[in-house]
């Protein structure tokens, strides 16, 4: 495991990434309609175009960062999101900017899979529910402060904020980065055997998971193996010696029965909030919010949902409870379509308090059992993380075909994405059912 003040580093990465990436991936379709006059079906178009890219990015570069090195993949990153961002803020190409957010998409596909299990990898399961609570309100408040604050930076500071700014935050989390792999190694050649202070047994070391081949990980696939068989087994592997990790006291099966379930359900999740994030310059156009206002008004979601990560790290009475998963998915359809078909701001508040309550525990359900079972956790972040992509390719792609289909129907793309977003509540239950 990582030193405290190691995690406290990964910790500050993780704020200063979820600012700057909801800087420039939230507020690029108020860029794309100012600059180049992308309506909503054109917006929606390059949000599912962004959303399968992230969706194959995630997963391989998830595998990357499990079998090359936390650190390599961080550094290499932010080093590609830092430069393209530099550029993209010369570019005056439509073709130059969508490659620009291309690669930065790929550049985010090593970011957050490394960061989720850097935080949780080793954790026991007691202290795994607190790192992933802290881990969820640190992004969820960074991205709620920066759609808050994004539509008032560009009218401030220019269109050109959206690329300057976020590429200073990414230079300086590299530079984070490699203040923290340094320190990382110091402590671990601390721990080595006839070191100074170290322990006579070799450590397990996390920050390479290159070396868990032959080590940690052939322990954590024993560990995993052993909870297959009962209660009784994690009594006796408390006695296991110091460095083993705590096995998981749930029962294996039935962790996985939700685990796949919450793998179904946040892609829809992300189906509604990308087909939101898409459609919110046209709704704040029709609702004539300027970018500033428009800011202010449709963050609320994304405060309710820090709230909603804050109750649900603090209580773990939700975790395996399949009435919490499936109400929060039922709440989440009334507020996707009650959010895109507001017709005025005390609807759209209101929406915005049950979409963003809902999505809050579909997407701590699928964080907290992909880092709660198994011990590929890199793996399975990058999975979490495809499902994501997954759900933010097919909402934006259902709402422009519906645009395509139905132009003389606006609220075409919104009443689309509510029947998948049924057929996927379908899905969840014959999932539970069928288990």
């Amino acid at each position: 495991m990582y030193s405290g003040s190691v995690k406290a580093g990964v910790f500050a990465l993780e704020g200063l990434n979820a600012v700057s990436t909801t800087y420039y991936f939230y507020y690029l379709y108020f860029f794309m309609q100012e600059r180049f006059g992308f309506d909503q079906f054109r917006n929606l178009v390059l949000a599912a175009t962004l959303g399968f890219f992230y969706t194959i990015g995630s997963v391989l570069c998830g595998r990357f960062a499990q079998r090359q090195g936390y650190f390599r993949a961080l550094r290499l990153g932010f080093l590609i999101m830092g430069v393209v961002l530099e550029m993209g803020s010369c570019i005056g190409t439509v073709v130059g900017h969508l490659l620009g957010l291309i690669l930065c998409i790929i550049g985010m596909c090593f970011t957050w899979p490394t960061l989720q299990p850097m935080l949780s990898e080793g954790e026991p399961p007691p202290r795994l529910q607190r790192m992933v609570g802290i881990y969820n309100l640190v992004w969820a408040g960074g991205g709620a402060f920066a759609y808050f604050t994004g539509g008032a930076m560009l009218e401030q500071l220019g269109l050109q904020s959206m690329f300057l700014v976020p590429c200073a935050m990414q230079m300086a989390q590299l530079a984070l980065v490699f203040r923290l792999e340094k320190k990382s190694v110091h402590a671990q050649a601390g721990k080595r055997p006839g070191a100074e202070g170290g322990s006579p047994s070799p450590p397990v070391s996390l920050s390479d998971p290159r070396e868990e081949g032959s080590g940690a990980r052939a322990m954590g696939e024993r560990a995993e193996g052993l909870s297959e068989v009962g209660p009784q087994t994690h009594s006796r592997s408390r006695g296991l010696q110091a460095g083993t990790l705590e096995l998981n006291p749930r029962a294996i099966p039935r962790s996985r029965a939700f685990l796949k379930m919450a793998w179904l359900a946040n892609p829809f999740a992300y189906l509604a909030i990308n087909t939101v994030i898409a459609g919110i310059p046209s709704l704040a156009r029709e609702l004539k919010l300027s970018p500033m206002f428009a800011g202010f008004f449709c963050s609320v979601w994304l405060f309710v949902r820090v709230g909603a990560f804050a109750l649900l790290w603090l209580w773990p009475g939700w975790h395996y409870r399949f009435r919490w998963l499936i109400g929060a998915y039922a709440a989440m359809v009334a507020g996707f379509a009650l959010l895109l078909l507001a017709p005025g701001l005390p609807l759209l508040v209101a929406a915005q308090i049950v979409f963003g309550l809902a999505v809050g525990l579909i997407y701590y359900s699928s964080l907290f059992y992909s880092m709660d079972v198994g011990e590929r956790k890199s793996e399975h972040g990058g999975i979490h993380e495809a499902a994501i992509g997954a759900g933010s390719c097919a909402g934006p792609a259902i709402g422009a075909a519906a645009l395509h289909f139905f132009p003389e129907a606006p609220g075409s793309s919104a009443w689309a994405v509510s029947g998948m977003l049924i057929i996927g509540l379908a899905a969840l239950t014959w999932l539970r059912i069928g288990k």
